[in-house]
């Protein structure tokens, strides 16, 4: 890349993202939500003290370990924590005084500027399903997800109303070695969506790959000196942050890239029972590991994040849209504001096999929760089936247009003068219907938020139509989306670029 295409990167995220931005096909995307709600806040004061003074007492008394990872042991050390073979004990204060460089809010750069999303404060961007290895369809059943199953995912991510970020591993590709899948699974969300997405985790050096390949897509100047992935970092609880994990969150912090540090906890089996125990866990966690990123580099962008499931005590299966969930996910929302941090956490979760009711009532319990405990970044808005295991694409299209609900809600309620309708109560006056009034007609068409998917219908049109169920509706959605896809602009010399790193990398590495 020459300096003078370098320079122009650095003004606006390089000359692909601007023509992106004029020549892309023009379909609606809705901006991330701001709230004009205010958030649910669900402790008092003298619980939440309770679990900022018993989580330091977990840092300093009984610590955490970080394994495998000399380097993190000698910066700790450093820093003035105790280092006991892999146990680092933190002494109260040093991990919140280390924290407190990183950024309360923060851009996310997506190749098209208008797509960028701000993270933190009263925003709420919604990214897709993460991490499973098998996939479904009405047509396919349950099966192991491929490579042309992730591409599809991120093409009906990029076309969704309601969905503001592309994700990361949408599914995971099975039929690419691996050490190379990260490769393609990257490539794909550059090239077939424009909106912000996140890196690999699974390794150091594919975390570096990463930010290689942003740097062709962005200019390394302008990765250098902006955020343009979003990564999550999951801590092994308890309290156990392993080299693997460790090793991504280093390379993403050094080169100024965002993460998402999230316990990933089951209540009952990573955390205790209790609510209040487990948020005390949570915190000492997520304060252990966003002070080490800022022992790596102050000021790199960080999210407090909180996963948490419970236990089925019958099964041994976790759950999903409980109350005991929602009460954590309030909990760790009051705790991170605390910290003045972006909270990530809920999602369209739920146990259910198949889109269901069973599906719909925990998806929406979690959704609901995460709207109104003030997450910032959401990850599994929608697409989660099984425990985390199944991406369906039914239940994408289904959750992704019920996001649309979550914007409305967002929005509050409008008092201004057009609101309050009063010309159109005295133009109908008693006895009368709204239905041909002015006002009606001069607001109708934004009044109401509108499903997609969701069929209204009368009976004899919907009988007449074969009956379909949701998840019929939701594969023809699926279908039409699919059959309308066009992919966004991308520079023919970048494309490039980026098809010749990945060539040199696959052919270094060995299946």
């Amino acid at each position: 890349m020459t300096e003078d295409r370098a320079t122009r990167r650095k003004r606006g995220g390089g000359g692909a993202a601007r023509r992106a931005a004029r020549t892309a096909t023009n379909f609606d995307t809705a901006k991330y939500i701001t709230r004009n709600i205010p958030n649910y806040e669900i402790l008092d004061e003298a619980a939440l003290q309770t679990i900022e003074t018993n989580a330091e007492t977990v840092l300093a008394e009984i610590g955490v370990d970080f394994t495998d990872n000399p380097a993190a042991l000698i910066r700790w050390r450093t820093a003035g924590a105790e280092v006991d073979g892999n146990r680092v004990r933190i002494p109260r204060g040093l991990a919140r005084k280390l924290m407190s460089t990183a950024p309360s809010k923060f851009v996310q750069h997506a190749r098209n500027p208008e797509r960028n999303v701000e993270i933190g404060g009263d925003n709420l961007v919604l990214a897709p399903v993460y991490g499973p290895p098998f996939v479904r369809d009405l047509e396919g059943g349950r099966r192991y997800a491929t490579m042309d199953d992730f591409e599809k995912f991120v093409k009906l991510g990029y076309m969704s109303k309601w969905l503001h970020h592309s994700g990361g591993t949408v599914c995971e590709p099975t039929d690419v070695p691996v050490n190379k899948r990260h490769l393609d699974m990257l490539m794909a969300h550059m090239v077939y969506s424009d909106k912000p997405f996140m890196g690999s985790v699974t390794e150091g050096s594919r975390a570096q790959d990463s930010v290689d390949m942003c740097e062709i897509l962005f200019g390394k100047e302008f990765v250098q000196n902006n955020t343009v992935m979003t990564s999550l970092i999951n801590v092994n609880s308890p309290m156990t942050f392993d080299d693997t994990m460790m090793g991504a969150l280093e390379v993403y912090a050094a080169n100024n890239q965002a993460c998402i540090l999230s316990p990933f906890i089951v209540g009952g089996a990573m955390a205790p029972v209790s609510v209040m125990g487990t948020l005390t866990q949570v915190l000492a966690e997520v304060m252990a590991g966003i002070a080490y990123s800022q022992l790596v580099r102050p000021g790199a962008p960080m999210i407090f994040g909180a996963f948490v499931s419970s236990l089925d005590m019958n099964s041994g299966a976790p759950t999903f849209g409980t109350p005991e969930a929602s009460q954590i996910l309030y909990g760790a929302g009051q705790l991170a504001r605390r910290l003045n941090l972006p909270f990530r956490s809920g999602g369209g979760l739920c146990g259910s096999k198949l889109p269901d009711a069973q599906a719909a009532y925990e998806t929406a319990h979690t959704l609901n929760a995460a709207l109104m405990g003030g997450v910032n970044f959401m990850l599994h808005a929608c697409g989660w089936l099984e425990g985390g295991l199944v991406a369906s694409f039914e239940k994408f299209v289904l959750d992704a247009d019920q996001l649309g609900a979550l914007h409305k809600m967002a929005a509050g309620v409008n008092s201004d003068e057009n609101a309050q309708a009063m010309g159109a109560i005295e133009e109908v006056g008693p006895g009368g219907h709204y239905l041909d009034c002015a006002h009606t007609h001069a607001n109708y068409k934004d009044a109401f938020w509108r499903t997609e998917v969701l069929d209204y219908r009368p009976f004899e049109t919907w009988d007449e139509d074969g009956a379909p169920d949701s998840t019929v509706l939701a594969a023809r959605r699926v279908e039409k989306l699919l059959s309308s896809y066009v992919a966004p602009p991308l520079d023919p010399m970048v494309h490039q670029a980026l098809t010749g790193f990945i060539q040199k990398r696959k052919s270094e590495l060995p299946d």
